[in-house]
């Protein structure tokens, strides 16, 4: 499932639930980072990259596919879940996978033997037990050691003993694995990864490890045949580009990444091309590394010259710019170069090049647009420096060809989308207006909210949206989606979602997160007065984001296992869920398990067990009377119900699948035999009426009626509302109006007179199948 700013004040703009996967394609496609701690921002994200306040992006997770398949989801071979993570550990060769998923010893093949000689040797002895391993990948099971054996293979002294022989041996490197100097390398880095994840097992590594290994790293690189162009050296420099990082030495050893850059071309055999792909963690994390604790920025401040070269090496081998090429995956991070402010005036004119000198759509994209994101990051007022103030405007006709029209206020922008899935979508979202209205009820739009337009971006794909979504509409896209509200008072607001194709499902057709966000849509307009930063003055997120995941679920008639399963765990209690904000916790998962699953738990078991409590929820949101509905939920509910939101936790949710969503009751018909009067709570359907023509009506209003409150909604064509008070409603003489496109309008009369008043749909286009209903209170 963020940030930043559209040219409206006050944009209400809300994330959808994430990319379900960043398959292959994915590899280049620009991170941002998350403004205020929700999801994961994915690895290519910035640590320190500016943030928007959390009302206007709101964090929200991956796709259950995503966080199901980690690996899937990160942006490049060697990125990692965590910013600046150990490098993984290794994968096996397919027909030795499932030996390693044993566990085995023997996992790299049984010639390897027993590794615990390894494990339980020491000094010299431990040396002997490494470089007696028939192959490098005998050493891959040790990135799995846990507990003890961690503790015992990977302690200090254990690593500074390695250390010391990789250094001894690299004084008499062949330029292959000859004297099993790979074997050294890898139990490194085996070391760094575990104790990384099991520092309290393994103990802290100190100062006496950090000279140890930069002294191995710098007898390797000293060694001449370091840098053959060999598949023989590949093997080994790949892994020992891999020690770079995880040493944390990017600074000390720019020189090498500089000879890399400058020395890299289209010829170099398999092996010497995966050490280039591993230079991408050495510099993504020298660049993110806190108070540049590897030495990175400083190292590119002491020889600018790097970036020159590093420019060099993307234009030298521009020919291999193919989405998917190593050129592309390293030549990126050239971009980071910006956050840091000595060397912007140096890459300026470097990013400059780059971006306008390829195309911006095809095979060469990936290059251009993430240079492009960069700027857009770290020199954001700076556009013109890079010649791309209209690169937005530039891609939109080529990448977003397709526009259709559901209805006059629904409208579709796709990249690739068949009739027949523009038709289904129209479908469905029309269909869901009715669906939402029968949950939760039909009081009418939010006076004052003129959101009548909406449109719905769809990009083909994950990394399509990813791509170019940033530029065309100044988003952030370390998400899902991402829904726009603007200003939902201003004449021509132009409400949208901006979405991709749920690539990973395909051959089926499916829109992500598309009912989720079309509710907040619906929630913004008839629920929740204002935008959405007004809606942030006190927690309303357990509604803002239960209700769309009831309306999605139960639209779609799905059931909605993770938030089930969560109900078993009863972690918190409803109390505590009307406190819920986006950034409650450090952990990403935390967050967006409670937000998502237990936002859904909250509003279905409120929904079902105290409907009126929500309908005075609901009318406080509706006037913007925060604090009031705050003050119900925390004093007047308080703890009230949290004895039986735990009994039904364990009871509902575990024997019905929590339960139906229940529907909210519908206004009665009115009684009336003159088919133009209204009740004071009733309604009537099938309205219609010819263009330049009426449907006129009239209801009876006691005194003391403080509120009056018509709707309109369904149907097809243009109907307008007008109300004329004690007099006939028409376009030329009337009190209120509501005209917006389509059908859905609402008036909200205060302090009506008493007796008979009237009002009327105006027909500005033919329009058939209209209901309308009255309210008062």
């Amino acid at each position: 499932m963020l940030p930043f700013r559209i040219s409206k004040a006050g944009a209400r703009r809300l994330p959808a639930l994430g990319a379900a996967a960043f398959l292959v394609l994915g590899l280049f496609a620009p991170q941002s980072q998350a403004a205020s701690g929700g999801a994961p921002a994915a690895a290519g994200a910035n640590a320190r990259g500016t943030a928007a306040s959390a009302p206007r992006s709101i964090p929200v997770p991956k796709s259950p596919d995503a966080l199901s398949n980690g690996s899937r989801f990160r942006i490049s071979s060697q990125d990692s879940p965590e910013e600046s993570a150990s490098a993984p550990a290794p994968t096996l060769p397919a027909d030795k996978a499932g030996k390693a998923d044993k566990r085995s010893s023997a996992a790299a093949g049984d010639e390897c033997g027993d590794l615990s000689g390894v494990i339980n040797s020491a000094g010299s002895a431990l040396v002997r037990q490494l470089t007696a391993l028939p192959r490098i990948t005998c050493t891959y099971p040790l990135f799995d050691l846990t507990g003890e054996n961690a503790r015992k293979a990977f302690r200090e002294a254990q690593m500074v003993t390695v250390a010391d022989a990789l250094r001894d041996a690299s004084a008499t490197y062949s330029g292959s694995n000859s004297a099993s100097v790979g074997q050294l390398v890898m139990f490194l880095r085996a070391g760094y990864y575990v104790q990384e994840n099991n520092a309290d097992v393994v103990g802290d590594y100190g100062t006496a490890l950090d000279g140890a290994a930069r002294g191995a790293l710098d007898a390797f690189f000293a060694a001449p045949r370091s840098k053959d162009v060999t598949d023989a050296n590949g093997e080994i420099l790949n892994e020992v580009v891999t020690l770079i990082d995880s040493a944390h030495a990017a600074g000390r050893y720019a020189g090498v990444v500089k000879w890399m850059l400058g020395s890299y071309d289209g010829t170099w055999p398999a092996q010497m091309n995966l050490a280039m792909q591993h230079v991408e963690r050495v510099v993504e994390n020298g660049f993110k590394a806190e108070d540049d604790g590897r030495g990175w920025r400083a190292a590119l401040k002491a020889d600018p010259t790097v970036l020159d070269t590093w420019a060099g090496f993307v234009t030298r081998n521009g020919a291999q710019l193919n989405r998917l090429d190593v050129v592309s995956n390293v030549g990126r991070y050239l971009g980071y170069a910006l956050d840091v402010p000595e060397l912007k005036d140096r890459v300026r004119p470097l990013l400059k090049d780059l971006i306008n000198r390829y195309p911006n759509v095809g095979p060469t994209a990936p290059i251009t647009m993430n240079l492009g994101w960069y700027t857009r990051q770290y020199d954001r007022n700076n556009c013109a420096a890079y010649a791309i103030c209209d690169l937005g405007g530039r891609v939109l006709p080529a990448i977003l060809p397709i526009q259709h029209a559901c209805t006059p206020g629904l409208k579709i922008r796709a990249q690739d989308m068949s009739p027949g899935q523009l038709g289904g979508t129209c479908t469905s979202l029309v269909n869901q207006d009715a669906y939402f209205h029968r949950v939760i009820g039909d009081r009418g739009a939010i006076p004052g909210d003129v959101n009548t337009n909406l449109e719905v971006v769809v990009f083909d794909d994950y990394t399509q949206y990813a791509l170019y979504a940033w530029a065309i509409y100044d988003i952030d896209v370390d998400n899902g989606g991402m829904y726009e509200e603007g200003d939902p008072a201003a004449a021509g607001n132009q409400a949208r979602f901006i979405a991709h194709e749920a690539h990973w499902l395909r051959p089926d057709f499916q829109i992500w997160n598309l009912n989720h966000e079309y509710t907040h849509y619906l929630d913004g307009r008839y629920d929740m007065y204002g935008d959405f930063e007004a809606g942030m003055t006190t927690p309303t997120i357990w509604w803002v984001e239960g209700i769309a995941e009831n309306i999605s679920f139960g639209y779609r008639g799905e059931r909605n296992a993770e938030a089930i399963a969560e109900a078993g765990r009863r972690t918190y209690k409803l109390s505590d869920l009307f406190d819920t904000v986006y950034d409650q916790d450090e952990n990403p998962e935390v967050n967006s398990n409670r937000v998502y699953r237990w936002g859904f738990l909250a509003v279905r078991y409120m929904l079902q067990k105290h409907p009126a409590d929500i309908g005075t929820v609901l009318d406080k949101y509706r006037a913007g009377d925060w604090n009031g509905a705050r003050t119900f939920l925390k004093q007047t509910i308080g703890t009230g119900y949290d004895a039986d939101f735990a009994t039904w936790l364990t009871t509902t949710c575990a024997t019905d699948d929590c339960g139906p969503l229940p529907e909210a009751p519908t206004t009665p018909l009115c009684t009336a035999v003159d088919p133009r009067q209204f009740d004071r709570n009733c309604r009537r359907d099938n309205l219609a009426a010819t263009v330049g023509n009426y449907s006129y009506h009239f209801l009876y209003l006691p005194a003391g009626v403080k509120e009056l409150t018509i709707t309109s909604s369904g149907g097809t064509g243009n109907a307008d509302l007008y109300y004329g008070g004690g007099s006939w409603a028409t376009t030329g003489s009337h009190q209120a109006k509501s005209t917006g496109a389509g059908n859905g309008e609402t008036l909200t009369i205060e302090n009506p007179p008493s007796g008979w008043v009237y009002f009327s749909l105006a027909a500005a286009r033919d329009f058939s199948g209209v209901s309308v209903s009255t309210r008062t209170k």
